[in-house]
């Protein structure tokens, strides 16, 4: 992301944002309430559209693609609100993904030919394969409406995993889970990384998360960016520790 501006009217959300993320990279965001974290998501995903700057991806300028078609290059993304289908259940979540990659044409849907029950038979055996890696399986025909809120997180990650992105933005992901489900989602964030090698960009509040799995961390303040560097050189910024971190910055939840 080059140079990225937004703004919303006389307001700057976002100034000259700046930041390159290498593949197999697992890289954290930080900053105050309001600091244009979520604006940066907003604009990588495409929900946004920058005011100036640009966005490449593997070298193609992606800057004005719509969510779908950035979804279609390869770059996933959760929401700080969770945004599952509520009424379906855990699998069928996992497979509407699926559909972006290895759903039938049309007619073939229609005609019920062995092309769709092809398609939809590997879809099974592939959702099913991330329902175990997250240990999902026992829940797997359940709604998702009757799921409490940390399984719900895992369902939305197997749902982002299953577009087989190159590039996953998870926004908060530990918003709203207790001290045991976030230790459940950082050993799901560490899977996921390492078994696919996957391209992991987060934000997060939370700085036991943040400090425990992230390899580099950008920090942003009033829609700039203040300090960029390893969990340890963020932890002894001064300016971090002034701007965001507070004085007790070795975990828990970030004063805001």
């Amino acid at each position: 992301m080059h140079g990225l501006e937004k703004r919303f009217g006389g307001i700057v959300a976002l100034s000259d944002y700046h930041i390159e993320i290498q593949p197999g990279e697992l890289v954290g965001l930080i900053g105050p309430n309001g600091a244009g974290k979520t604006t940066v998501f907003n604009l990588l995903s495409g929900v946004l559209k920058p005011t100036n700057g640009r966005i490449s991806y593997f070298g193609r300028d992606i800057t004005r693609l719509r969510p779908d078609q950035k979804a279609a290059v390869g770059i996933a993304r959760t929401f700080q609100n969770i945004r599952l289908f509520s009424d379906l259940s855990v699998i069928d979540n996992v497979k509407v993904a699926f559909h972006m990659r290895m759903g039938s044409e049309l007619w073939k849907t229609l005609l019920h030919t062995s092309g769709y029950r092809n398609a939809e038979n590997e879809m099974e055996r592939k959702s099913c394969e991330f329902l175990d890696l997250l240990d999902l399986n026992a829940e797997k025909n359940e709604p998702v409406k009757n799921l409490p809120y940390g399984i719900q997180r895992r369902v939305e990650i197997a749902r982002a995993m299953a577009s087989l992105p190159k590039l996953l933005l998870l926004d908060e992901p530990a918003a709203g889970l207790n001290m045991n489900e976030t230790e459940d989602l950082i050993r799901t964030i560490r899977t996921i990384h390492d078994k696919f090698d996957l391209t992991i960009f987060l934000v997060e509040h939370d700085m036991k998360l943040v400090m425990a799995i992230c390899e580099r961390i950008q920090v942003i303040d009033r829609g700039c960016m203040l300090a960029n560097g390893t969990p340890e050189e963020i932890r002894n910024n001064q300016q971090v520790i002034e701007a965001y971190l507070g004085k007790s910055s070795g975990g828990g939840r970030a004063e805001n």
